[in-house]
């Protein structure tokens, strides 16, 4: 395993073993960044992601809180039903993003997680290091649909289905391109690693097609995504 657990404050914490003298339950504290100066902002979503610097440690974090979606989040917003910590939906975002990232895939740095347990339920968050000078693929998109990498996300998405990610939610927001055209994936709750199959695979490549028809709806992207599948099927 290459994160520590601790327990402290009531809370469950995961941290990456070069920050564990650092790391402590006020990084879970919104208002504890913002008192330091270390908020800088925050972006839309179901689970709404804070942007974070920490001076003294160099480093741009995302913290994201977990959040409930569609008829569920009726009941409760933000918990789950406790199984188990290594069943929280955390620990094992956590975990996996730990995997692919040993394995040299491009996926941002897990650097801590928060669960805390309340009687049969849980809250969780976590923080990953911020990659430097990304834009998500539909913002690349909103900019040019021409001058884009469409054949390296094909070949980075190959190399993550040759490793057995099955990413239940390959969308447009979910993959990252920097300055120098390097791709990335991003948010992996509820994802897992499982044997290659072209079941699975081509379902992954099939939600990404549907979300780029829905931000793009008047738009043929039959020879944009030719030039993904070529990549992907280079890769």
């Amino acid at each position: 395993m290459g994160f520590q657990v601790i327990q402290q404050a009531g809370a469950t914490l995961l941290v990456a073993p070069e920050l564990v003298e650092h790391i402590n339950r006020s990084w879970f504290d919104l208002n504890w960044w913002r008192g330091n100066g270390g908020w800088l902002g925050s972006a839309p979503g179901r689970g709404e992601s804070h942007f974070l610097c920490h001076p003294e440690l160099q480093l741009n974090l995302v913290w994201r809180h977990y959040k409930r979606g569609g008829m569920a989040a009726r009941l409760s917003e933000d918990r789950y039903l406790w199984s188990g910590l290594k069943q929280t939906r955390a620990y094992q975002e956590f975990e996996l993003t730990h995997q692919l990232r040993s394995r040299g895939l491009p996926v941002p740095r897990p650097v801590a997680a928060a669960i805390v347990r309340r009687g049969l339920s849980y809250q969780a968050d976590l923080i990953t290091e911020r990659l430097p000078d990304v834009a998500s693929m539909a913002d690349r998109l909103q900019q040019s649909l021409r001058d884009f990498p469409w054949q390296e996300v094909g070949r980075t998405i190959a190399r993550f289905h040759h490793a057995g990610l099955d990413h239940v939610d390959l969308n447009l927001r979910n993959i990252l391109i920097d300055t120098q055209q390097q791709v990335y994936l991003i948010d992996f709750d509820r994802c897992r690693l499982r044997p290659s199959e072209p079941g699975w695979q081509q379902g992954n490549l099939d939600r990404l097609l549907r979300s780029l028809n829905k931000l793009f709806p008047n738009q043929d992207h039959s020879a944009h995504w030719q030039r993904l599948l070529d990549g992907y099927h280079a890769g």
